[in-house]
Parts: C-alpha cells; sequence; structure tokens
C-alpha cells in the first residue's frame, strides 16, 4: 500500500495532551480565582479529578455548583458571575504559563518540528479558551509558534463542547480536509468520543487523569508521544516500530484506519 502522502493534517488537544495542565495549572488557577473570590472553595486533586468530567471551565463551575453550592442557582447574574470568575482564573493561568512551570509532555516539541519540515498541516482543537492556548504554546516553543497551526479551534467557538464533535468538525471544516486524511491526538475519553464522532482516527496519550477511563476506538493508545532517548509505554493498539510517534507512524495509523 502507498501510504506517502495519506496524512494531511493533525489535529492536537490541548490540556493532558500538549502539556499536563490539569492537575497543576487549571486546579491550583481556579483555587486562586476562588481565594480572590472569597469562596471558601477548594478543589483538590481527587475532587478535580471528578469534575474534569465535565468539559469547559465556565461549565465545570456551574456544575459544582449544581452539586456543592445549589443555593447560588438563584443568583440573578449567575451567569455572568460565572464568566467574571472563570476570567479571572484564567489570569491566574496564563501567569503560571508565563512563568514556565508547566512544560511541554515528552515527544511534542519534536512531533511538531517534524510535522512542519513534513509540511503537515497543524492544528488545534480545544475546549479550553483561546487565551490559554496562547500562553501555553509561546511559554514552551516560543513567541512564532502561534503562527505554526493552521487553525486553532478553542474556546466557545462551537455551542457544544466535546465529547460532541463540534470543535472537530469546525476545525476540519476550516482546513477543508476530510477526516481520513487527518489523525487527532487527544488523552481523554471525552477527546476521544468527540473526534470519533467527527470521523478521526485518534491516538491517545494517555496523562494522569485519565489513564483509567475507556478508549474503545482508538487507534492507539501510548503512555505520551516519546522520545528516541525515552520510548513511550504501549498502552494497546498496533505496535509503532520504534518507540516514538512521528510523522511515519502517524501516517500509518491514518492508512491503516481508512
Amino acid at each position: 500500500m502507498n501510504t506517502t502522502k495519506k496524512l494531511q493534517a493533525v489535529l492536537f488537544d490541548v490540556d493532558g495532551t500538549l502539556a499536563d495542565t490539569e492537575q497543576d495549572g487549571h486546579r491550583i488557577a481556579f483555587n486562586a480565582a476562588f481565594k480572590q473570590y472569597d469562596l471558601d472553595w477548594n478543589w483538590d486533586v481527587d475532587l478535580y479529578g471528578d469534575l474534569l468530567q465535565v468539559t469547559g471551565g465556565k461549565e465545570r463551575i456551574r456544575h459544582y455548583i449544581e452539586k456543592y453550592v445549589p443555593a447560588l442557582l438563584d443568583k440573578s447574574d449567575l451567569a455572568e458571575w460565572i464568566a467574571g470568575l472563570h476570567k479571572t482564573k484564567t489570569k491566574y493561568f496564563e501567569s503560571l504559563m508565563e512563568a514556565g512551570n508547566i512544560p511541554l509532555r515528552p515527544g511534542v516539541a519534536r512531533l511538531i518540528r517534524e510535522l512542519r519540515h513534513e509540511k503537515v498541516k497543524l492544528a488545534i482543537a480545544t475546549t479550553t479558551t483561546m487565551e490559554n492556548v496562547t500562553a501555553l504554546l509561546k511559554s514552551t516553543l516560543g513567541e512564532e509558534s502561534i503562527g505554526w497551526f493552521d487553525i486553532i479551534g478553542a474556546g466557545d467557538i462551537v455551542p457544544s463542547k466535546k465529547p460532541a464533535p463540534d470543535i472537530y468538525h469546525w476545525v476540519l471544516t476550516q482546513l477543508s480536509l476530510p477526516a481520513h486524511q487527518c489523525i487527532a491526538i487527544e488523552d481523554s475519553e471525552n477527546g476521544l468520543k468527540s473526534a470519533l464522532a467527527a470521523s478521526l482516527p485518534t491516538l491517545i496519550t494517555v496523562s494522569g487523569y485519565t489513564r483509567s477511563q475507556n478508549f474503545s476506538g482508538a487507534t492507539a493508545v501510548v503512555s505520551d508521544l516519546g522520545e528516541p532517548t525515552q520510548p513511550f509505554k504501549l498502552i494497546s493498539g498496533s505496535n509503532p516500530e520504534n518507540g516514538w510517534i512521528n510523522y511515519q507512524v502517524l501516517n500509518k495509523l491514518v492508512s491503516h484506519a481508512a
């Protein structure tokens, strides 16, 4: 089978996929925002893991209120209040990024460089805000890295967040590419459901909060993208020969999924 030109674009999730941002990034920022708002809320590691079943920061806050502080549901300007709280949280998260406290996961920077060299289109499909995406990319890959991505789909650009496929449909439309010529890289079950619903072959790189989730339907599940000096651990799926994800491996995964 000739697979030399099969792969046209790689669509990256952000939180948990590009970097382990959840436990020591977003969670910390949420708690800092709560303190600024004089709230006695504290999202510890286990609680935040449960809350991650809800995608989207504003949606996560509302879910927490519904479950733990239902009296707040009577607040007349609740939606605006949640939006303000979330905006404050985003500022704290950006500060963490700018301080360089959250590095990219193994293999991410290498793979992005290789894909650019191979002229493969790069895209982002995430529920996190554009501000968060920008802060992460600039702090880890440099100011110019925003321009490396052909399309960035982030935040509230579509009405329904993952596991709905809306963000992937939007990105594919912007790329003018069919799903079978692309691959999504995700770390969560909700992300996988979203990508599969958009007919995208999907590679899973598990993160701390997602290791025990159900990844049925993924083309492969690995511990991370790996490096030549730090091979990934294969969890399920076909076994790439070299122990790190590169252009050739992604091309084969897309070809076999077609």
